[in-house]
């Protein structure tokens, strides 16, 4: 498997979570603090606007590597199992 082919296999298990995440923000029986959680992780990831900005080498970046995955790990920890799993069924469903 060549390089594009790994990049584009990353990018559709990218756009599958996330379309996971949209469910499980739609879903009553989310927490609403893992409701937050998710849509901090993923306006953090949207937003051009940084903590630390992208232009200072490496640690630039860094935040973004660490702050989103974080923030996703805290809203998931307190999301029911059965909720995650409907949503992920969903989603594969939708693809």
């Amino acid at each position: 498997m060549g390089l594009l082919e790994k990049c584009g296999a990353a990018a559709q298990r990218i756009r599958g979570e996330l379309r996971v995440y949209e469910l499980m923000l739609k879903d009553e029986r989310t927490p609403r603090v893992s409701k937050i959680f998710l849509g901090l992780a993923v306006g953090y990831a949207l937003t051009p606007i940084d903590i630390i900005p992208d232009f200072i080498p490496l640690i630039g970046h860094l935040d973004d590597a660490v702050l989103i995955p974080l923030l996703v790990w805290v809203a998931l920890r307190s999301v029911p199992r059965a909720v995650i799993d409907d949503c992920r069924r969903a989603a594969m469903r939708a693809e």
